[in-house]
């Protein structure tokens, strides 16, 4: 077996290239166009709007939701969203969240017409509390390593009102492979070429959400395997007893 994938029994470590927040400009913009399409192939929106709909019929139904989705870079996901709530007759409101200006720009040119989605220039640890009803995160959380992902969920919850939606990668030879394919085929993109196959090894898989729930002592959290190998994670917030 290759020994890439048999390195796949653990998460790597090694950093992406976009978690380096000192380069950027427009070949980081470029990557994020770029991303986009990789999402579209692999079906990134379908966890994120399992999970949504999972806490909103949790909720009641209610006809008025608002959502904080962390780390969005340009935030196409939420265009899955948003096309829901037009289905459903939800009067939704969505502000993507990301720390760095050049995803924030994608964002502003990709919702530049749509009125339900502002951008917010924000670092995941400022996020101010119960600021939405739902907190979301997609392909963000595998940037933390073990340790630091129950304050990374943690601020997750705090922000939120009703619960959590994590949206992340299954570590899997497969989805490398896939992955790494499909990322050369479609771009020359130095941070998609890396950045793509080490976000999957940098992925989850059963045993790395259990640790995480244990340290979080929350029994009841939600671990859904969707196509493409990927992870819808729910967590519904509770009031304290």
């Amino acid at each position: 077996m290759n020994p890439m994938f048999k390195g796949l029994k653990q998460r790597a470590v090694q950093h992406e290239l976009m978690d380096d927040f000192s380069s950027g400009g427009p070949e980081l913009r470029q990557a994020l166009q770029h991303l986009r399409l990789l999402n579209r192939i692999f079906g990134a929106a379908g966890p994120t709007l399992f999970g949504f709909k999972r806490l909103w019929l949790q909720a009641g139904k209610p006809r008025t939701l608002s959502i904080l989705d962390v780390g969005s870079g340009s935030g196409d996901i939420n265009r899955h969203l948003l096309r829901w709530a037009d289905d459903n007759g939800v009067a939704l409101s969505i502000t993507l969240v990301d720390i760095t200006e050049e995803a924030c720009e994608e964002a502003r040119e990709l919702f530049r017409s749509e009125p339900r989605v502002r951008v917010m220039r924000s670092s995941l640890f400022e996020l101010p509390e119960n600021g939405a009803d739902i907190t979301t995160s997609t392909q963000f959380v595998h940037h933390f390593n073990n340790n630091e992902l129950p304050q990374v969920v943690g601020c997750l919850l705090k922000a939120s009102r009703l619960g959590v939606v994590i949206n992340d990668i299954h570590r899997h030879w497969i989805a490398w492979a896939a992955v790494w394919v499909t990322a050369h085929l479609i771009s020359s993109n130095r941070y998609i070429r890396n950045d793509g196959p080490l976000s999957v090894a940098k992925g989850f898989r059963a045993r790395d959400w259990m640790f995480l729930r244990n340290a979080l002592g929350i029994s009841d959290m939600l671990v859904s395997w969707r196509p493409l190998f990927r992870y819808a994670v729910v967590i519904e917030k509770r009031e304290q007893a």
